[in-house]
Order: C-alpha cells, then sequence, then structure tokens
C-alpha cells in the first residue's frame, strides 16, 4: 500500500512566483507517519546525511524505495512542468538542527527539484519553520512559513532566487530532502560532499563524548 498520497500533490496549488512551489500537508498519512518517525535513523549530530550512509528500520525503508519510482518522478515532472523521469535521484536526511542552520539559501543548480518531507510530531517552536522567501537578505520577507510536521511535503523548482531559510533551532528536526539533479555526476559530486561532511562530524560528535 503507498504510503505517499500523490492525489494530493496532483490537486495542490503551485505558487508561480516568485519561484514555483507547492506544501501539500499529510503527503504521508499520521498513522504511517508515526511509522515512519519509529524507524528514522538514529542521528546524534546535525547536518545533512545520504541516505545509505544511515541505519533505518522498514517502514522508513518503504518510504525511501517509494520515493524513488517512476511513478512519483512522473507526478513531480507534471507538478513543475519539467521531465524528471530517468533523472538522477539525490535523498539526503537530517536528524538534528544546530544554531547556524537555516540561513538563507538557494539550491545549487545542478538541482532541479527540491522536496522536504518532514517527521516531526505537533512543532511548537517558532524556530524552524521552513520559510519561503522574496529576497536573499531578509528572513522576514516570507510567502511562507511551514512548520515542519509529520507528514508535511514542501517542493520547489530550484532557480537563482528560490530563497529559503528558517529561524534559529537547536534540537531534533527531521526531515528527508530529495533532489532530482541535472546529471548523475552531480549527484555523485553532491553525495561525496556529504560523505565527507558527514564523517567529520561523526569524528567530532565521538571526540567530544570520549
Amino acid at each position: 500500500m503507498a504510503l505517499l498520497d500523490l492525489n494530493a500533490l496532483r490537486l495542490a496549488t503551485v505558487a508561480q512566483e516568485p519561484f514555483r512551489f507547492t506544501v501539500v500537508r499529510d503527503f504521508v498519512d499520521p498513522a504511517n507517519g508515526a511509522a515512519i518517525r519509529d524507524d528514522f535513523p538514529n542521528i546524534v549530530y546535525p547536518g545533512l546525511l545520504p541516505v545509505e550512509a544511515t541505519a533505518y528500520g522498514p517502514k522508513f525503508d518503504e518510504l525511501i524505495q517509494e520515493l524513488q519510482s517512476d511513478l512519483v518522478a512522473r507526478v513531480f515532472s507534471e507538478k513543475f512542468d519539467i521531465d524528471l523521469t530517468g533523472r538522477s535521484v539525490m535523498i539526503t536526511v537530517r536528524g538534528r538542527c544546530q544554531e547556524r542552520d537555516g540561513r538563507i539559501h538557494t539550491d545549487s543548480a545542478t538541482k532541479l527539484v527540491t522536496a522536504l518531507l518532514y517527521f516531526n510530531d505537533n512543532w511548537e517552536p517558532d524556530g524552524g519553520r521552513l520559510r519561503l522567501l522574496r529576497r536573499p537578505d531578509d528572513l522576514n520577507d516570507i510567502i511562507a512559513e511551514v512548520p515542519p510536521d509529520s507528514g508535511t511535503l514542501v517542493a520547489f523548482r530550484r532557480s537563482d532566487c528560490s530563497y529559503h531559510g528558517h529561524e534559529p533551532f537547536v534540537g531534533v528536526r527531521r526531515y528527508v530532502m530529495i533532489n532530482w539533479m541535472a546529471s548523475t555526476f552531480a549527484a555523485r559530486r553532491e553525495l561525496l560532499r556529504h560523505r565527507i561532511s558527514a564523517t567529520a562530524k561523526r569524528t567530532f560528535a565521538h571526540a567530544q563524548t570520549a
């Protein structure tokens, strides 16, 4: 049985300006969201990790397999008017946030479409809420603000003005990021960068607790 409500994505409104994005709440229903949270990788340090560099349970694995399916690529293709079928897919995960995370940025040109799928139960803090922004220098010039509640999807077509960020938050903040990439080479290069960063952070975390 599918975990993702692709029909909800098909029906969702896509904002066109200043960049294309959509928000779908309950893209994963609450029951499946709870099961995925239980099987989410146990990540004790901040930073993005390649999903294959983590350990996780069967429900989370089911989610990852579905996200990489041709059907999901076709639906996102239709939604953002770009052919993603056959494109390399990069999936990374985050389990924790640090003070300096959330700075305003736009994704690199190697990424065609970015999708963020959150797995945090009943988000209450003011910080850590994703803001889609009009400008690169003002975190309060907000187009939309999205709490990272479990099952919520935020997806956008990358552009030079697809600015996003969030107010500082320190602690557990779980999400899966899916990127359809411009090329296989770009995907491999990005994954290598994340692996190197993850190794450094893991080494530092172990040193801190030794």
